[in-house]
Order: structure tokens, then C-alpha cells, then sequence
């Protein structure tokens, strides 16, 4: 089965930003803190949110204290007045298209015109924008709706922001034709026209469409209704869970798109969900080569594997002796350090991974013991290899096993109290964590020190895996968000950490030039050159929707650093 991701599903950027927003306030705003009405038109969002200790507002009280924000939507001016009124601070999330229309609505309204609003006569936004028009103002929601209007002496006819654009188009004709004085304003968010246009097309050339997302959402249940007025097979649904493969059976190929206020996670989730169905049409081989994949991935052996492959790289680069003990040595450290990681970051992982999540929730002794017994044997190959980098990899062990340790004392003040809360430490660590046992160690061990040709490598390296764990690190943003992860794409924004991390593999391909140019490395950089510019066609057909997140994308990211130790075994059988 082929999937095909909308390029406009999920978060719009007035969702977006409503949503880090409340996120962010229980940091910086007293509390306690509600939202005024549901944030967005998503349970699971405001599921997330209760537990988070932010509940939905729905009734003004007699008295209140904390901090109330305003949904993307927007509320009535007299709806702000009153929570400011009974003592609450107010916050506006209110989406910036929406309050363009709030603007357009107020200065036409003062100037005595009738406003026509088009939109569905209970949403929230209608709600919102009928409280700025004040007597003025008029909803409808259908053609018969509007033909039964008077004919006003001066009117504006505007739009919910996530209005069918094929309706409104038709309230434009009319109003061309039969009152021509009225101010027609298009105020449909271009995001919501995109969303429905890319739909519409994705229903033609694929053989069903699934929608993910809210039920109560008026974008969502419109983007269901275009995919199903194409005659495709349209599925809607909030969660994987509710899929049904029976539906889809024998569809090769489904398009996926998702409303304004879908988390990528959910998304995630449905693709993850849709990528198994083939599988479990499959047989028992396909099965278990799906389970298995899966079995490298989640225990980090397939990890493992690129790390001793890249660790093989690097010392054929180098020119050294001593191969499989630093293989071996590159591969268990790095298996025992990401386990490790994901013990203790499963409370993200139930948003960015949960089949990961209840992977080691189900199977987390096993997994401790298999990080431990990585973690011991990486120690012993490191004793062999000699004293030196024994004790570096002693060090880095016991800064590993701290990560997490609170260093500094409850109560001193101090925000960052754990090298995990440094922002951007994760990342930032694991290349360097990487590149040490790959290039330092194998250095370390045959020559006794780090040269000018081990630090190179050792640099080329650590981009390389920057650029790696950055990139998961984009794929997993909204779950970091919502945990309170400070990664790189959390802090940076996701567009500036991908150049980031297109400009480390740029660095890195550099660095093998020069490596090979100057004799510091053996003439085997020039083809490892092959390796930062794989990982760069990857990120770029990501980022052009030909390659999709799951496990499929996962394995080839991975894969890059056991083909980086290939090229570097059929060189060294053909000198």
C-alpha cells in the first residue's frame, strides 16, 4: 500500500500557536489556568491538556483568579470584558486570520453596515464574529439562507476562516449578480483553501482518502465531505484505533490528510497504522520480517550495527591496525546509551512513538538488564584496549548514567538542575557521545593521543549523528512540546533546525574532502562522501512528502551509517 501525506495536514499556525501558548503558560502565567471553551476541536489535545492540569472554562463565575486564555477561535469583546471583570488575567490566542476578519467586521459594523457572516451558526469563531458586528450582524449557512435576506441598503458579507471554499465562491457569484453594492470580502484562511485544494486533488489520484481528526471539527468534517464528494472511499477517523482494514482492503493506494487542530502525533499514529495493514495482509513472513525490523529498531541493535559500522569508517579512515575490539566497543555503548534513553524518555514517547512506549513498558527489565549488559561488555572491550580509553569511556559512562540525576539540590533556585534540562543537551551529547567512541577511542588505543587527523574525523562524525538525532528530534517536536522537552526544534523552530542540520552534512562532506586532500585520511573520504549527501537526499525527500515518518523511514536514516561502514569494508578489501 502506497500512503500519501497531505503536505497542509495538521496544525494550521493559528492552532499552532494557540497551542505552545498554553503549553507555555503554566512556566510563566499565575495559575490556575483554563482555556475559555475547548482550545481547539480535538480530544485527544484537550485530554492531553487536562493532564497537564489546564481544564476548559465554560461558564464565566461570580469570582475568579488565575489565567484564562482565548482560543484560536476567538470569543465576543463582551466575553473578555467579563473575565477581566471577575479577576482573571487574560491571555489571547486568538488566531491572527481571525482577528483580521474581527477588524474588518468592527470598522464596517461603526460605519453602519450590515454584516453578513458565512459559517456555521454555532461555531465558536461565527460566535466570536458576531460579537464584534454587534445588531448588525447576520449568519448564514446556506444559499437559502442568504436568498432570504432583505436587501440591505449597505452590507460586507465575510467568511468563517474555515469555510468550504466552493460555497463562499458560489456567495460571491450571487452577490455579483444580484447585489452588486455589497462589499464582498474574502476571508476564508488561505491555509484552510490550501487544505481543501490539495484534498480535492489527492481524492482524484489515489484509490481512497483517510481523514484525521476531531469529529466536532468544522474543518475536518469539510475536508471529509470534498475527499467523499469525489466518489473515493473516504474514511474519517481521530485515532488509529478506529480504522478499519477491512475498508481499506485491497486500496494501493490511500491519501491522508488531517484537520487544522490534528496533532502530528495523531497523524503519525494512523500512518503507523496504515504502514501495518499490508503486513498483516501478508502472511507469516511478511509478518514476522515486519516484527522483526521492528525488534532491531526498537532494541537499538540496528543502532548498534551503525554505530560499530560508522566506528569501522572511522579507522580505516585513520589508517589503524586494530579493527573488531573497537567495533565491538562503538557498537555496545552506543546500544546500552540509547536503551538507556528510552527507558527514560517514555513519557514523550507516548505521544511521538507509543508502540515504542509500550514496548518498554512491557518488556523494561529485559531491556534494563540488555543496557546493562551492553553498557558492562563495552567497559571490558575498553579495559583491553587500554588504560586510556578505558577511563574515558568510565567518564562517559558515569555522565550517561547521570543525565537524568538531579546534580544540583531542590530549592536552590536554579532552573536547570539536570544536564537533561541544558536545552538542546540531548542532541548535542549523542553525537558527541558517538563521535568519541568512533574516532577518540580507536585513536586513543593505537597511538596513545588525539592527532589533528583524529579530531577531523571525529568532527565529520559528530555531524553526521547530529544531523541523525536532530532530524528524529524535528519528527518528534509536538510530543517534546508537550513534555517539556527543550530539543533544538523546540527551541529553533523546525524550518531553522533543518537548515541547521543540512548545513552539518555540508560541513561534514567538506571536512571528508579535505581529509582526503590534505593526506590527514586515507583516500577513502573522498567516496564516504556518499554518506552526508545520502542523509541530505533523505531529508530532502522527507521534506517534500515522497518519504513518510514510520518505521520504513526510521530503517533508512539508520541504514545510512551500515552503508558508511560497507563502503569502507569492499575499500579496504580492494587495496
Amino acid at each position: 500500500m502506497k500512503l500519501v501525506i497531505a503536505k497542509t495536514a495538521g496544525f494550521c499556525m493559528g492552532v499552532r500557536r494557540a497551542v505552545e501558548m498554553v503549553l507555555s503558560a503554566p512556566g510563566h502565567c499565575q495559575g490556575p489556568i483554563y482555556t475559555y471553551g475547548p482550545l481547539i476541536h480535538n480530544p485527544q489535545v484537550l485530554e492531553m491538556l487536562a493532564k497537564k492540569g489546564i481544564h476548559v472554562l465554560d461558564e464565566i463565575p461570580d469570582r475568579g483568579t488565575g489565567t484564562v486564555l482565548i482560543r484560536a477561535h476567538g470569543v465576543p469583546p463582551e466575553t473578555r470584558q467579563e473575565l477581566e471583570a471577575v479577576g482573571f488575567t487574560v491571555i489571547d490566542a486568538t488566531c491572527p486570520r481571525v482577528i483580521k476578519v474581527q477588524s474588518i467586521i468592527r470598522k464596517h459594523a461603526s460605519q453602519g453596515y450590515t454584516v453578513i457572516i458565512v459559517g456555521d451558526r454555532d461555531h465558536p469563531e461565527v460566535t466570536g464574529l458576531l460579537g464584534h458586528a454587534g445588531a448588525s450582524g447576520r449568519v448564514v449557512s446556506r444559499m437559502a439562507d442568504l436568498e432570504s435576506l432583505p436587501v440591505f441598503e449597505r452590507a460586507i458579507i465575510v467568511a468563517q476562516t474555515t469555510q468550504n471554499k466552493h460555497f463562499f465562491e458560489a456567495v460571491q457569484r450571487w452577490a455579483a449578480e444580484h447585489h452588486p453594492h455589497y462589499k464582498v470580502f474574502d476571508t476564508i484562511c488561505d491555509s484552510t483553501a490550501r487544505r481543501q485544494a490539495e484534498v480535492s486533488r489527492l481524492a482524484r489520484e489515489a484509490d481512497a482518502v483517510v481523514v484525521v481528526g476531531g469529529r466536532s471539527s468544522g474543518n475536518t468534517r469539510r475536508l471529509a465531505e470534498i475527499a467523499g464528494a469525489s466518489g473515493k472511499p473516504t474514511v474519517h477517523v481521530e485515532t488509529e484505533a478506529e480504522l478499519d482494514a477491512e475498508a481499506l482492503s485491497g486500496v494501493r493506494c490511500v491519501a491522508v490528510t488531517a484537520g487544522a487542530s490534528t496533532p502530528n502525533w495523531i497523524i503519525k499514529r494512523v500512518c503507523r497504522r496504515l504502514e501495518t495493514l499490508p503486513v498483516e495482509r501478508g502472511g507469516a513472513w511478511s509478518q514476522f520480517c515486519y516484527q522483526f525490523q521492528q525488534t532491531l529498531l526498537r532494541t537499538n541493535t540496528y543502532v548498534a550495527v551503525g554505530a560499530g559500522g560508522l566506528c569501522y569508517a572511522c579507522i580505516q579512515l585513520l589508517g589503524y591496525d586494530r579493527v573488531l575490539p573497537l567495533v565491538l566497543l562503538a557498537a555496545l555503548y552506543v546500544q546500552s546509551m540509547h536503551v538507556l534513553n528510552n527507558l527514560t524518555g517514555q513519557k514523550e514517547d507516548r505521544y511521538n512513538d507509543p508502540g515504542r512506549a509500550h514496548f518498554y513498558q512491557s518488556y523494561r527489565f529485559a531491556l534494563a538488564m540488555l543496557a546493562l549488559a551492553s553498557g558492562g561488555l563495552g567497559l571490558l572491550m575498553a579495559f583491553r584496549a587500554g588504560t586510556k580509553p578505558f577511563v574515558v569511556l568510565v567518564v562517559m559512562s558515569l555522565l550517561g548514567l547521570s543525565y537524568n540525576l538531579n546534580l544540583i539540590p531542590a530549592g536552590s533556585g536554579w532552573r536547570i538542575r539536570r544536564i537533561r534540562d541544558v536545552p538542546g543537551s540531548k542532541t548535542v551529547l549523542i553525537a558527541l557521545a558517538w563521535a568519541t567512541v568512533a574516532a577518540f577511542l580507536p585513536a586513543l588505543a593505537e597511538i596513545g593521543r588525539i592527532d589533528a587527523a583524529a579530531l577531523l574525523v571525529f568532527a565529520v562524525c559528530a555531524l553526521l549523528v547530529f544531523a541523525r538525532t536532530a532530524f528524529f528530534d524535528i519528527l518528534d517536536v509536538q510530543g517534546d512540546r508537550i513534555v517539556g522537552k527543550e530539543t533544538l526544534p523546540v527551541m529553533m523552530g523546525e524550518a531553522a533546525t533543518l537548515r541547521l542540520l543540512q548545513a552539518a552534512l555540508v560541513l561534514s562532506a567538506g571536512g571528508l574532502a579535505l581529509g582526503a586532500l590534505s593526506g590527514l585520511t586515507s583516500p577513502l573520504a573522498l567516496l564516504l562522501v556518499a554518506s552526508p549527501l545520502f542523509l541530505y537526499l533523505v531529508f530532502a525527500a522527507h521534506t517534500r512528502g515522497r518519504i513518510h515518518p514510520g518505521v520504513r523511514l526510521e530503517f533508512l536514516i539508520e541504514s545510512h551509517f551500515v552503508m558508511t561502514g560497507a563502503l569502507a569494508f569492499f575499500w579496504s578489501l580492494m587495496k
